[in-house]
């Protein structure tokens, strides 16, 4: 599926900011020991700028949590992944410390985004900057030919990138033959990893997003399917997330991502749906075999899809200091797993990876790191909701705005899931991309249907749509 781009006029995001009670400049106390932290000299720690890694990121980020180097072994491959120290820059007990658990996480609106940490370290002095010397937390990660973990090495260091790469333009490299060196194994490795994950019964939906972007006065409205770089570079966190929780699992200490399997019924429900949409099941697939070979810009298969994110439910944080939790998976992932690779984004990254570090020099795990624990859950959850709630609004906001004097107007659509009981249904309009809600009587599941707009309020951020009847 090729990007889908529709330009609305200037819009204004601050009634959105100010309803999620986002915070807006950070103290100046914070600023200053960030600052002060922003200096501090890091020549005693070992020097790894020998190693030629790279960034995968957006093409206007600057908070760069993640580099990567892939090399080959006698046995299969070696990655050396660069994690941004945060936890080097950041004093516990300090104003600063103090305003990241405020925050909890980086909340993006189209316009500017709330940031975790002040610019002076979440854009400069931590961030893994092209050419710039910089702390980190070095995780090297060996694998057989298949891609099956055999080793894993943890601590830090002082690295260099040596280039600023974007998706878009590293799937251009690898369509051509011609990626950057650093990364040339990430095809190979990234397909193995993935049908690794496939084995282990890991799922994956391949949705396209609807992303945001500036456009001269006003904003574009974008429709994006992943490229397939961009789920190989997922891999590789995915690798780290996996080798941080069996870390911890064998120290019997820290914070998994979890998310309980999918129960029976949802599974045959979805079964049930694939039959009804006439989406062919082989008999040995898993779901998330299934859905990998799935292209969403059927409209079959992309119902199909919307009733699997049913199986995606339940994730949180579990902490456990002592016996491991009874459950310790992450179905997504099909194996206990941490997050440990955006710490520059997300504030229980940096407490988890300094619980890894600690663990795996087989020294005692910083009393600040270990009490932080147990309370990181409820501020995860909480500012998870907050960022979900300003991507969804800053989206429909520009749906609004950008469909407000259209109303009456007919547009082909694809019905993606159904509630028969409310005569409603979630659709996909195809041109321009939105997602709204649509009234009828009969809405066919995975069928292409006409609708009519009859609502589109910015105010209330409220598209609604109604079948034509034929």
């Amino acid at each position: 599926m090729t990007a889908r781009r529709v330009v609305a006029p200037r819009i204004d995001f601050s009634a959105l900011r100010a309803e999620l009670e986002l915070p807006a400049a950070f103290s100046a106390e914070a600023e200053q020991e960030a600052r002060a932290a922003a200096g501090k000299s890091f020549g005693d720690w070992p020097d790894r700028s020998d190693l030629e890694l790279v960034t995968i990121d957006p093409p206007t980020s600057r908070d760069l949590d993640q580099a990567l180097l892939l090399l080959t072994t006698e046995t299969g491959y070696r990655v050396h992944y660069a994690i941004a120290d945060v936890a080097a820059f950041v004093e516990p007990g300090g104003v600063l410390e103090r305003e990241t658990w405020e925050r909890g996480q980086t909340v993006y609106l189209p316009d500017s985004k709330v940031p975790l940490h002040p610019k002076v370290l979440s854009e400069a002095a931590a961030s893994l900057l092209p050419d710039e010397e910089r702390p980190a937390v070095l995780w090297t990660i060996d694998l057989d030919a298949t891609g099956a973990t055999v080793g894993t090495e943890v601590g830090r260091a002082r690295v260099r990138s040596r280039a600023k790469l974007d998706y878009e333009s590293v799937q251009r490299d690898a369509d051509e033959g011609r990626l950057h060196p650093s990364i040339a194994l990430l095809p190979e490795v990234g397909k193995l990893l993935v049908d690794l994950g496939l084995r282990r019964g890991a799922v994956n939906l391949p949705m396209p997003e609807q992303e945001i972007e500036p456009d001269g006065d006003g904003w574009r409205l974008t429709l994006r399917a992943p490229v397939l770089v961009e789920e190989y570079n997922a891999q590789i966190s995915l690798l780290t997330g996996m080798a941080a929780a069996r870390i911890m699992l064998d120290g019997g200490v820290g914070l998994l991502r979890t998310m309980p399997p999918a129960p029976a019924e949802t599974v045959e429900a979805l079964r049930l749906a694939a039959k009804a949409l006439e989406v062919p099941w082989p008999d040995a697939a898993t779901p998330g075999e299934l859905i990998a070979s799935l292209d969403p810009a059927q409209p079959r298969a992309a119902a199909l899809l919307d009733q699997a994110a049913e199986m995606m439910r339940g994730a949180g944080y579990t902490p456990f200091d002592g016996a491991a939790p009874e459950q310790p998976l992450h179905a997504a992932v099909a194996a206990p797993y941490a997050h440990v690779t955006a710490p520059l984004r997300r504030l229980a990254d940096r407490y988890v990876t300094e619980v890894c570090l600690a663990l795996h020099a087989g020294a005692e795990v910083p009393s600040w790191a270990r009490e932080a624990l147990p309370k990181l859950p409820e501020v995860m959850t909480r500012t998870d909701r907050v960022a979900g709630a300003a991507e969804r609004g800053a989206v429909d906001l520009v749906e609004a705005t950008l469909l407000q004097g259209r109303v009456g107007e007919i547009f082909e659509a694809a019905v993606l899931d159904v509630d028969r009981a409310r005569h409603r249904a979630d659709i996909a309009v195809d041109e321009p991309p939105v997602r709204a809600r649509c009234e009828g009587e009969a809405l066919p599941l995975g069928e292409r249907i006409a609708v009519r707009l009859t609502e589109a309020d910015p105010a209330r951020r409220r598209v609604v749509f109604q079948e034509v009847q034929q």
